[in-house]
């Protein structure tokens, strides 16, 4: 794991940011708070962000190039959209959470935060502030969660990048994209209908 090196987002520039909604009342995706919680890791475990995402994550699972975290000015990681790996290692992840966190034979990410991911979260909630285009979803631990049958979970970055799991169909479709605008209520509208006809074909075939 390498640091490369930037300065957009300091440790003094995130307690500015003020919230958005109470906890618990509304259903918000902030690049903040994901920043925010690599702080804590950062904390509780006295080591680099990297450093344990490697050891826990990467290397248990079989990554098959070297990663990246961004860092800020005070060298530290941004957790919140810094991450950088190769379209097949990214694949690897989302086969991880489809596998329910096991591989090899070993159980890398406990199968009981799998299974509270896809219990979603409620979708009174949800409605109330999510995309219009993820109708019938909600949003838990940082993941998009479909509350339809095919139990699809997605991870939803900015300019269409997506790595979206259907466990019923057997299927991760890890998407590396650069779309002009970065929200991805544009790449929607095209990408999870293709999305959801390809595990539909799977189920069905």
């Amino acid at each position: 794991m390498v640091y490369a090196s930037s300065s957009r987002v300091t440790t003094s520039s995130l307690p500015t940011v003020k919230a958005l909604g109470g906890h618990g009342k509304e259903s918000t995706c902030r690049t903040a708070n994901s920043d925010i919680l690599g702080w804590i890791i950062r904390r509780v475990t006295g080591r680099a962000l990297a450093d344990v995402v490697f050891q826990m994550l990467c290397q248990p699972m079989g990554a098959e190039d070297e990663g990246y975290y961004t860092i800020d000015s005070c060298a530290i990681e941004l957790a919140g959209g810094g991450f950088h790996a190769t379209l097949r290692d990214m694949a690897r992840i989302g086969e991880l959470i489809r596998r329910r966190g096991s591989f090899g034979g070993q159980q890398i990410i406990p199968e009981s935060v799998i299974t509270d991911l896809h219990r979603g979260a409620d979708p009174a909630q949800f409605v109330a502030n999510g995309p219009p285009t993820l109708l019938g979803w909600s949003y838990r631990n940082m993941w998009w969660v479909s509350l339809h049958e095919s139990q699809a979970i997605v991870a939803r970055g900015i300019h269409g990048q997506n790595m979206y799991k259907d466990p019923r169909a057997e299927m991760v479709i890890a998407r590396f994209a650069s779309h002009p605008v970065a929200a991805n209520r544009v790449n929607d509208v095209y990408a999870l209908p293709a999305y959801e006809a390809m595990a539909d074909h799977l189920r069905n075939t």
